[in-house]
């Protein structure tokens, strides 16, 4: 991998947290995700399901983690099974990690780690002590999967092999888990948002009319590739003009005009964690009144969103919140009128026409990190927090977007350091 080492620590901690919230006598499975094909013998590049990843550390291929905190057997409760190498997988794959190695990872001992096809007879000595089973499934509201998961083709093998085991749910276990992060997860969060800065002061420097979107999609993995990233986080969005009021523009193949705002929606991987950063900045290295006006408008509802970003308040009542403050922006720039947004239907409020998405997600492992709205907000959450506004007749869209962590007694911007005030943008686009 790219990144440095993790401590294996994490790991272990997050294993122990799982086995706590396990009911007893209780054996838990994880497989990694599949090499995705594409065409002919292509493959898209490998990216560990995430689960698993959390609870080992290990980021390759074929892996599965079986888990029996009650096993009778101390060597039964937990194993790791890893693709065994071979001559022929050194020559065309390169190294895969030996069991010393996936030791020093996950922090198991040797003693409980296997190859993959060891797995038929290790899983029987383990699965017939157990009374329930929890196999994991991708429960996030917005996905939309429509290949079988490795996951999946387990759940219908087990299912006939071991018809009498009663089945659990393990996705809201993790969830639970995910949702608050432990301190090494914060580091490695801040590392992938410490990268995303470094990009963007690059980028202040290079954008200006006559610029290619796609050249500054060049720039920006340039700066993350040098720095241990993987890449971006998510398809970078680099809309220039009218295209930045195209919420998931990816096609990136415009040239940048005087005049224009250019929409930045961008945030590094690094070690599977991510950041998630929007920036809004003027090609020529000027705002016009009119933009800068929306501008300002769209940083005043970050600001008072983040305000709102601590312990103890739901997700519905802070977006619910964050609409008001919206509703009184869009009024002051002429875009809403005051008195028909009193008359309005509460259930469809005529902000959503100019800020139609969401104001904060969970993040994580995943960019839209997996989370349930109806839990409280708590330390150690870590949320963006996104406003936007798009004026389609206007070809003017600005949003700003930073990543907070809730804190014992309030948030921490994790981005505080990243240029957001209008006047500091401007600033370093023209020194």
């Amino acid at each position: 991998m790219r990144y440095e080492s993790i401590d294996a620590q994490l790991f272990v901690q997050n294993r122990q947290r799982l086995n706590a919230l396990l009911k007893p006598r209780s054996l838990v499975v994880l497989n990694a995700n599949d090499i995705m094909p594409t065409n002919a013998d292509g493959t898209m590049s490998f990216r560990q399901n995430n689960d698993l990843f959390y609870l080992t550390g290990v980021d390759q291929e074929e892996t599965r983690l079986v888990l029996f905190p009650d096993h009778p057997d101390e060597k039964f409760r937990a194993a790791l099974f890893l693709r065994e190498t071979s001559e022929l997988i050194e020559i065309w794959e390169g190294h895969k990690l030996t069991k010393e190695e996936a030791s020093q990872v996950s922090g198991l001992p040797e003693k409980q780690i296997f190859w993959t096809h060891e797995f038929d007879f290790v899983f029987q000595q383990m699965v017939f002590e157990a009374e329930q089973v929890y196999l994991n499934t991708n429960e996030h509201t917005r996905a939309e999967v429509q290949v079988q998961t490795r996951d999946a083709r387990f759940i219908e093998e087990f299912k006939q092999k071991y018809p009498l085991h009663r089945l659990e749910r393990l996705a809201p276990l993790m969830q639970h888990l995910r949702t608050t992060k432990l301190p090494q997860e914060l580091q490695l969060i801040q590392t992938a948002i410490n990268i995303t800065e470094r990009m963007f002061r690059r980028l202040l420097t290079f954008i200006k009319p006559g610029v290619w979107e796609y050249e500054i999609e060049a720039e920006v993995y340039h700066e993350f590739l040098r720095n241990r990233s993987r890449g971006p986080a998510y398809s970078s969005i680099i809309a220039s003009g009218p295209s930045a009021c195209v919420l998931h523009y990816v096609d990136n193949n415009k040239q940048c005009k005087d005049g224009d705002v250019i929409l930045l929606d961008i945030g590094a991987e690094y070690a599977n964690y991510n950041a998630d950063m929007t920036r809004s900045v003027p090609v020529s290295g000027r705002f016009t009144e009119r933009q800068r006006a929306v501008y300002d408008a769209v940083l005043r509802v970050m600001n008072e969103a983040k305000q709102m970003l601590r312990p103890g308040n739901l997700w519905d009542e802070y977006h619910r919140e964050v609409g008001k403050v919206m509703e009184s922006e869009l009024i002051g720039l002429g875009l809403l009128d005051r008195d028909a947004v009193q008359q309005q239907n509460p259930d469809a409020p005529l902000y959503k026409k100019y800020f139609m998405h969401g104001t904060s997600h969970f993040l994580g492992l995943d960019v839209h990190d997996v989370g349930n709205k109806y839990r409280r907000f708590e330390p150690g959450m870590v949320f963006t927090v996104e406003p936007g506004i798009y004026i389609r007749e206007e070809g003017l869209g600005i949003r700003l977007e930073n990543n907070v962590l809730i804190t014992e007694d309030g948030n921490l911007d994790l981005m505080a350091s990243i240029p957001l005030d209008a006047d500091e943008i401007e600033e370093l686009m023209n020194r």
